[in-house]
C-alpha cells in the first residue's frame, strides 16, 4: 500500500515543478546515503547551514545491519535526534558468489568490502573481520540504545523528496543500490531531489602523496583506472542511478582521494578539537586510509576545495566480463545515448583546505 501511494504521488506532483528552497532556519536539506558512520557523516551532522534529513545505511563495505548499527551508534554520540533508515542488504544483480566467479576468470579485486576475507598482497591495513549478512551484530564500542526507523531506505528516500520537492540534495557514500531502487519504484524521484553527489567512480587516479599508505591505495589504479569499489559493488545501481534525470550530479570518484590520508598526525588534531564522545570514537580510527567519505562530504559544504574539475556524461559497465563495474564516461557528443547524464566531476582538491574544513566543523559545538 505504501508504494502503491508513493506512486499516486508522483502523478500528482511530477506535472509540477519544484521550486528550490531551503530547509528550516534557511539551512539546506540532505540525506546520507552510506555503509557505516564516519567523519563526513560528523562533518554535515555539524555543519550550521545543513539540516541532516536521515542517513539511509546500504551493503558495501559491511553489510547493512552493521551498517544501520554504525550509523545508529555515531548519532547516539552525537546526541542527535536524527533517523536512521535501513536499506538494501543485497546489490540488485552481483552476489558474493558472481564475484569469487569473476575473480577466478579475471583476477583478484583488490577490495570486496562485505565480501573480503584476505589482502591479496601484504598491507598496512588490519584484513576487517569477515561476516555473514544475517550475522548478529556486535561493535567493539558497543551496541546502539536507539533504533532504527520504521522504514525502508528506498521509501523515506521517496518520502522525503516527494515531502521536500526540489530541496533534498542526497549524497551518497557507498554503493547506490537504495537509490536505484527508489528510481525503479518511482521514476520522478531523481527529478524531485534538489541535486545528487555521490562518491564513486574512477577515472584516471595518480599517486600523490609518498610513502607506504600512499602506495597501497594508489598501486591498484595502475593496471585498473577505472575501477572502484562503490560502483564495482554493485554496476546495475550505478549504471541506473547514473541514467536517471536528476537536476544535478556531482560525482566525486578516486582521482581526490589519493591525495589525502587519515594521518596519526590529523587524528591527534582532530581529537583535540572534538567533544569527548567523538574523540573518543576518532582515537580508536586506525590511521593511513584515504578520506573518500571527507572528500565527498566537503565538496558539497565548500565547493572551493575542488581545484580541477571536468564535466562529462557518465555510466558503468554492468556487461559480465573483465570490465564489469568500470567507470565509462564521454564528452558531449560521444555519448551512446542511452539515457547517460551529464555530471560535474571532481578530480582534484586541496587537502590542506578539506583538513581545515574538518576541524572547523568538528569544534562546532554540538547541536541537536
Amino acid at each position: 500500500m505504501r508504494v502503491l501511494k508513493i506512486l499516486l504521488w508522483s502523478l500528482l506532483l511530477g506535472a509540477t515543478a519544484p521550486v528550490l528552497a531551503q530547509g528550516p532556519e534557511g539551512r539546506r536539506m540532505v540525506i546520507v546515503d552510506d555503509e557505516g558512520f564516519g567523519l563526513g557523516h560528523v562533518m554535515l551532522l555539524d555543519a550550521p547551514d545543513v539540516e541532516v534529513l536521515g542517513i539511509t545505511t546500504v551493503t558495501g563495505n559491511t553489510w547493512v545491519n552493521r551498517a544501520t548499527a554504525m550509523a545508529l551508534k555515531g548519532v547516539e554520540r552525537m546526541d542527535r535526534t536524527v533517523p536512521v533508515v535501513p536499506g538494501a542488504t543485497y546489490p540488485l544483480v552481483n552476489s558474493e558468489v558472481m564475484t569469487e566467479r569473476w575473480e577466478a576468470l579475471y583476477g583478484k579485486l583488490t577490495w570486496k568490502g562485505a565480501w573480503m576475507k584476505q589482502w591479496v598482497e601484504p598491507t598496512q591495513q588490519s584484513t576487517p573481520p569477515y561476516h555473514r549478512a544475517d550475522d548478529p551484530v556486535d561493535l567493539p564500542g558497543g551496541n546502539p540504545t536507539r533504533r532504527p526507523a520504521p522504514e525502508i531506505a528506498a521509501n523515506f528516500l521517496l518520502r522525503m523528496v516527494h515531502e521536500h520537492p526540489g530541496q533534498v540534495t542526497i549524497i551518497a557514500m557507498g554503493p547506490l543500490t537504495n537509490l536505484a531502487l527508489a528510481q525503479r519504484l518511482d521514476p520522478a524521484f531523481a527529478g524531485l531531489a534538489r541535486e545528487l553527489v555521490y562518491m564513486g567512480g574512477s577515472f584516471n587516479p595518480r599517486q600523490v602523496r609518498q610513502g607506504v599508505s600512499a602506495d597501497q591505495f594508489a598501486r591498484e589504479f595502475i593496471n585498473s583506472p577505472r575501477r572502484e569499489f562503490n560502483a564495482r559493488f554493485d554496476p546495475e545501481a550505478a549504471s541506473i542511478v547514473s541514467r536517471s534525470a536528476w537536476r544535478r550530479i556531482t560525482v566525486v570518484p578516486s582521482d581526490p582521494s589519493t591525495a589525502t590520508e587519515l594521518t596519526p598526525a590529523l587524528i591527534t588534531k582532530l581529537r583535540a578539537v572534538s567533544p569527548p564522545a567523538i574523540a573518543a570514537w576518532i582515537s580508536g580510527m586506525e590511521p593511513g586510509f584515504p578520506m573518500w567519505d571527507e572528500i565527498a562530504a566537503a565538496v558539497w559544504l565548500d565547493p572551493t576545495i575542488v581545484t580541477g574539475r571536468q564535466s562529462a556524461y557518465v555510466d558503468y559497465n554492468t556487461q559480465f566480463g573483465p570490465g564489469y563495474g568500470d567507470t565509462l564516461s564521454w564528452n558531449e557528443g560521444y555519448q551512446p545515448g542511452l539515457g547517460e547524464q551529464r555530471a560535474e566531476v571532481v578530480r582534484t582538491i586541496d587537502p590542506a583546505r578539506l583538513e581545515t574544513l574538518m576541524l572547523r566543523l568538528l569544534a562546532r559545538p554540538a547541536r541537536r
